[in-house]
């Protein structure tokens, strides 16, 4: 692992950073916007509007923090699992402009996100519970997707082809007319598979309205995708389609409501050229609701408090049909003073229909110690509840269990930030986890099924810590890193299929460039989960930017690192993908 990490420590130019700027504002972890500097908990913007052109998908922005492990199936995030600070895919809330994502049938789906990447403005990363805010799944932490209102009016293509048959297309056009602006995106990326059966097509289509205190989004996904040794040793094939609407209005500073439907299907065939042997069929229908408001007492005191409510409801030939709904209401009191200290605590009550009320308290708080110091520290309560597929699945290889209770933690966190004034920040963080009732396959030996089943505790202690320098105003440098360690109080024998495949070691080395009409940038992780073996994987971009013809450049696993982010699942070799985006109109 060290071997792996030398180059981390003497690379100046190799790596991807996100440009920090003191006005950077987030919105997630908290209960109203606030600058990032200011936050009590541990929060990461990433930038991804500017960084189109020198990525692929959303999986190249989630592998630029450590503390998430991307386990992917294929390129592009197909399939793909996402964790915080080991905890399970499951465990991983994922939030589209503040609403929920989450698929009620299985984590694997939580990032079939209906939305192209070209509507995404920035993601906010939430290392820790965050249950007390957004409810349920929020055990490891929250993504959450933002996307923003176009600057300009314009039309735009794009095209590229590459490695393993890649051919994407991209469509977008915007208009601003008033206080009404309108975005309407279209994204194709499709390959014919570096190995037999691991094919896949992702299509997009979005749009998202934008007028005075109303929004609006649309969208719709479809991913067809061989699934080769994807669930077990089994030449698989799998669609996934995502529809979904969403509405939010402001009635007035203080309020706001919200509303959004979301409509999952999966098509699952374990044998794909003999679908007549296993085939499963799935719909899934979600709605949620919230209204929000907040209290202003003085001028360093603010309330915030709210309702929410969801339902959701599945219909499918292996799992049966099934319904659930919930509901929750919070209050939370906030109390600061800018650049002096920071205190909030917050109560939230959930009720969860078969399952009893969750009661998800928080309590966090920062100070400054001097003009670049701040000392953080918070304390949370989160809880999952089982999915459909956990409670009700079963195929050959798995077997879920009705009885399944839900998962409850607590997380402790204390961190130091230090800031030279916009040149060199840092920061490190030490953590801790109390896991109880946590939802896991297990198996006896490899003759045995996989069986979704609770044990009693899992305890997970951490470090992380982060380096960003600007090395000049066109360039700048990230280094990043995380250290995890877990133990458990499980029964002797059984093999874990996901919570023990958590990375120990973590590193991420990152730099980029941009000047002259031209952007350069690059990332170098290593890896090393528990009891594998280490790797690390390069990557390198390269585009024009800001004429009406941009060409770029993709090049990734320049290593030529074989490896498996899921057991069983192997991973491209070297690619690359180059294409070019056409301005064809653009007004301002």
């Amino acid at each position: 692992m060290f071997v792996l990490l030398l180059p981390l420590l003497f690379l100046p130019v190799w790596g991807l950073a996100q440009e920090i700027r003191k006005d950077s504002v987030v919105v997630t972890g908290t209960y109203e916007p606030v600058p990032l500097e200011e936050a009590d908990r541990a929060v990461r913007t990433i930038e991804v509007g500017p960084q189109l052109l020198t990525s692929a998908s959303l999986a190249d922005f989630l592998q630029l923090d450590p503390a998430l492990d991307l386990r992917q199936r294929a390129p592009g995030g197909v399939q793909a699992d996402l964790s915080i600070r080991g905890s399970t895919f499951g465990q991983t809330l994922v939030l589209l402009d503040g609403l929920r994502m989450n698929d009620a049938q299985s984590g694997h789906h939580n990032l079939d996100l209906p939305v192209a990447l070209d509507m995404v403005e920035r993601l906010e990363i939430l290392r820790g519970a965050g249950s007390s805010l957004y409810g349920s799944d929020a055990v490891g932490g929250v993504i959450h997707v933002i996307t923003g209102k176009p600057q300009f009016s314009e039309v735009a293509v794009r095209s590229a082809v590459g490695s393993f048959g890649t051919n994407q297309q991209r469509w977008t056009a915007s208009a601003l007319i008033g206080s009404l602006s309108q975005r309407l995106a279209v994204s194709r990326d499709f390959s014919s598979g570096f190995q037999e059966n691991r094919d896949y097509r992702n299509l997009l289509l979005s749009s998202l309205t934008h007028w005075r205190r109303t929004r609006v989004m649309l969208g719709h996904r479809d991913s067809p995708f061989g699934a080769q040794g994807f669930y077990g040793a089994y030449p698989s094939w799998e669609r996934t389609k995502a529809w979904y609407a969403s509405a939010t209005q402001g009635l007035d500073r203080k309020t706001d409501i919200s509303f959004s439907f979301r409509r999952h299907t999966d098509l699952f065939v374990l044998y794909r050229y003999r679908p007549e042997v296993y085939t499963n069929r799935h719909a899934v229908e979600s709605y949620q609701g919230a209204l929000r408001r907040r209290e202003e007492f003085a001028p360093n005191v603010r309330v915030f408090y709210g309702a929410e409510g969801w339902g959701d409801a599945i219909q499918s030939t292996n799992l049966g049909r099934h319904s659930r709904a919930r509901a929750a209401a919070y209050a939370a009191l906030d109390v600061r003073a800018l650049r002096r200290f920071s205190f909030s605590a917050g109560l939230r009550g959930e009720s969860h229909g078969a399952f009893e009320r969750v009661w998800s308290p928080t309590v966090a708080g920062g100070a400054w110690l001097s003009p670049n110091w701040k000392l953080r520290a918070s304390a949370s309560r989160a809880f999952r509840v089982p999915t459909y597929t956990e409670l009700y699945y079963h195929d050959p290889a798995n077997a879920g269990s009705p009885d399944l209770r839900p998962e409850n933690a607590w997380s402790y966190e204390g961190g130091l930030e230090w800031n030279s004034g916009g040149r060199w920040r840092a920061d490190a963080a030490v953590f801790a986890r109390r896991e109880k009732d946590v939802i896991d396959y297990v198996r006896r030996s490899a003759r045995d099924i996989w069986r979704a089943t609770n044990f009693q505790r899992l305890n997970f202690r951490g470090a992380e810590a982060a380096l960003s320098f600007r090395l000049s105003p066109v360039q700048q440098l990230d280094l990043r890193y995380a250290a995890l360690h877990g133990s458990r109080d499980f029964l002797q024998g059984f093999e874990s299929k996901y919570v023990f495949n958590y990375p120990s070691h973590s590193a991420v080395a990152g730099w980029q460039w941009t000047g002259r009409g031209v952007a350069l940038r690059t990332r170098l992780g290593a890896l090393n989960r528990l009891r594998r073996d280490p790797y690390a994987v390069w990557d390198v971009y390269a585009a024009r930017v800001g004429g009406r013809l941009n060409p770029f450049l993709q090049l990734t696993n320049l290593s030529g690192t074989s490896y498996e982010e899921i057991p069983g699942v192997s991973m491209p070799g070297r690619a690359a993908v180059f294409g070019v985006q056409c301005i064809l109109w653009r007004s301002r």
